[in-house]
């Protein structure tokens, strides 16, 4: 194919998933000259997967990617069916917002927000590899020969490198739902020396809704209570109408039908080579690794308002279609129900994450950044919160720029980045309240609190939205303030709404800040007492009940923060020989030289590397005498 000059940018994004998406905005609203390329318009932000933004941790990525100034929670807040808090009964740390997405609209209103992006441009095309020169990233090379130039380039390729569909004993090269795969830049990524790892995911069937019958499934309506995932969307956008989700189960029948087929199920017979997802397994996979339970929740999910497409969420699977026409027809509810579209397997390549910076950029190649799926991550909201971090390095190193590093206790999406370049995953990573050590600070009500003095800072947090973000942390510290210097009596009124609660009598005055946190008392209930504040919104009353009642255990995560903050401040100088350091266990020595990690704390949370590990590397840092690989 004979090469020519198409162009030059700033900034080249490839692929316009998730990931790409988030890359390639925050590129161009940070000024550069951006190009994204994608194997198809068509699928631009495309969901390939189940129809949902949000969750348990990834509802709280989607805030922070807003709080930073991007764009998955202001396009799920215009193109949403269904809007809804989880875990409402639990702490504030681990509650979750979660929004069924109309998947064609949130495709297409993503796509129009790109065309009308200024210094963006969207092309259609496939890289076939890239321009490297002395190590250094200077551009990529289409299909059709196209060579454009550029001063980073962000490769947020998804499921398509070298993606293989499965379904059953059909085996076939293709992207996600049928779409072209990236083949050509997969085997490019390898002669440049970079890892390369297989991992797989899958999908369940869709049935039409008309065949379904909803009276064998239990309603799952949205919440009437106004929640956005974007801080700028206001609550009189609130959509009232709203389409349910479904739930069924799975049953001893179901079980015996894939029990009776394993024999054809491609993830037994060695078809599939991928590794795949421990948290989000297929169902074939759950009848074998749970052969105790008698049935698996399944949730019928609508594609969005103008499709008969239903997702069977909880049913995803690689076995042959006609034993997922079998096992369907055998669900409460679905027993007639006809499948659109059949679960498939996808296999995919991924560069192993051990070989990126904390600033996603490759420590191999210089301007190159990886972000989204293609790091081994699942899920959209993980690939939207790396793509935004890749496109707002890229952008920072281009124009000179210190990077923007997200630590653990700024957010999760520090706490992923960090799992993946420290420990690397040998599994689709999946984002969990679990893997965050300071959850309680990390939670999705104060994701602007949190981040967007950073988004400010980094020029994609506009005024108006950094205005709000003053106006409603005035409003909570000066409310804070206020609680502290009101006191309560033990007044009648007041000892018998205790009374009444069920709770202890007041001996002697007490504070307002104190008497609220008191477990049986809500915000609302002190209001019966002390005077109301016209000024606070209902997210202000949300953050300040939070904060007052759980100041103690708030007060010593913060106390946990600043330790670990002076461990990241002891840098590690770069291209250390490990080697050369006696007194360092052989696995930490091992771990340590081929990760290189770039602080002490990030070297203290390598698997291998033990607190004697650490001792010695300070010591030897300290005194200066650490040789270095040539």
């Amino acid at each position: 194919m004979q090469e020519f000059e198409a162009g030059n940018y700033d900034v080249i994004v490839v692929g316009a998933g998730h990931a790409g998406s988030e890359a390639a905005l925050a590129a161009s609203r940070m000024g550069n000259k951006t190009l994204l390329m994608t194997i198809s318009l068509e699928m631009v932000a495309f969901m390939p997967c189940n129809p949902s933004i949000g969750g348990p941790a990834k509802g709280v990525v989607v805030r922070e990617i807003d709080a930073l100034g991007g764009e998955m929670g202001k396009n799920i807040d215009k193109t949403y069916i269904q809007m809804r808090m989880l875990n409402t009964g639990k702490g504030p740390a681990v509650r979750a917002l979660r929004a069924q997405a109309d998947k064609h609209a949130y495709s297409w209103e993503m796509k129009h927000t790109i065309e009308q992006e200024p210094n963006l441009t969207l092309r259609q095309g496939i890289v076939e590899k890239l321009i490297v020169e002395d190590g250094v990233c200077k551009g990529v090379v289409s299909a059709t020969g196209a060579r454009y130039g550029a001063k980073a380039v962000v490769i947020t390729a998804g499921t398509a490198l070298r993606g293989e569909i499965i379904i059953g004993e059909l085996k076939y090269s293709s992207g996600p739902n049928n779409s072209q795969p990236s083949v050509g830049l997969a085997d490019h990524l390898k002669e440049l020396g970079l890892e390369i790892e297989r991992f797989k995911t899958g999908t369940p069937p869709r049935v039409k809704s008309s065949t379904i019958d909803y009276s064998q499934t239990a309603i799952q309506p949205g919440d009437e209570t106004p929640n956005h995932f974007s801080f700028s969307t206001p609550d009189e956008q609130y959509k009232k109408e709203q389409i349910p989700c479904w739930l069924t189960y799975t049953n001893p029948g179901v079980h015996q039908i894939i029990r009776d087929n394993l024999h054809r199920a491609p993830m037994f017979t060695g078809i599939v080579h991928g590794v795949g997802a421990r948290y989000c397994p297929s169902i074939e996979d759950k009848i074998v690794r749970f052969a105790d339970k008698e049935r698996h929740q399944l949730f019928l999910e609508p594609e969005g308002k103008d499709t008969e497409e239903v997702y069977v969420q909880g049913l995803s699977t690689s076995l042959p279609e006609d034993v997922q026409h079998d096992v369907i027809h055998a669900v409460s509810g679905l027993q007639h129900a006809e499948m659109m579209r059949p679960g498939y397997a996808i296999e995919y390549d991924v560069v192993v994450p051990y070989q990126l910076r904390p600033t996603l950029e490759t420590k191999k190649i210089s301007g190159l950044f990886t972000a989204g799926q293609t790091n081994g991550t699942s899920g959209y909201e993980e690939a939207a919160g790396q793509g935004l971090i890749a496109g707002i390095n890229a952008s920072l190193k281009i124009q000179g720029k210190d990077p923007l590093v997200l630590q653990r206790s700024d957010g999760y999406i520090g706490v992923m980045i960090d799992d993946l370049v420290t420990k690397g995953t040998s599994e689709p990573y999946r984002l969990l309240t679990s893997r965050a050590e300071y959850r309680l600070i990390l939670r999705h009500d104060n994701a602007d609190l949190r981040l967007t003095e950073m988004g400010h800072q980094i020029g994609l947090v506009q005024e108006e939205q950094y205005q709000a973000y003053l106006d409603k942390k005035a409003a909570v510290e000066n409310e804070l303030n206020r609680l502290k210097s009101i006191r309560l009596k033990p007044t009648e009124p007041l000892q018998a709404f205790l009374a009444k609660k069920g709770a202890a009598p007041l001996k002697d005055g007490v504070l307002a800040n104190e008497f609220l946190r008191r477990p049986e008392v809500s915000y609302n209930d002190l209001l019966e007492f002390i005077p109301v504040n016209e000024q606070l919104t209902r997210k202000a009353i949300e953050q300040v009940e939070i904060q007052v009642k759980y100041e103690g255990y708030i007060q010593k995560a913060m106390d946990k923060v600043e330790k670990l903050k002076r461990m990241e401040a002891k840098t590690i100088p770069e291209n250390i020989d490990y080697e050369a350091i006696n007194g360092l266990a052989t696995e930490a020595r091992q771990k340590l030289q081929k990760i290189q990690p770039e602080t002490i704390a990030q070297a203290s949370r390598i698997s291998g590397v033990n607190p004697a590990d650490i001792s010695v590397l300070m010591i030897y840092i300290e005194r200066g005498r650490i040789a270095k690989t040539v």
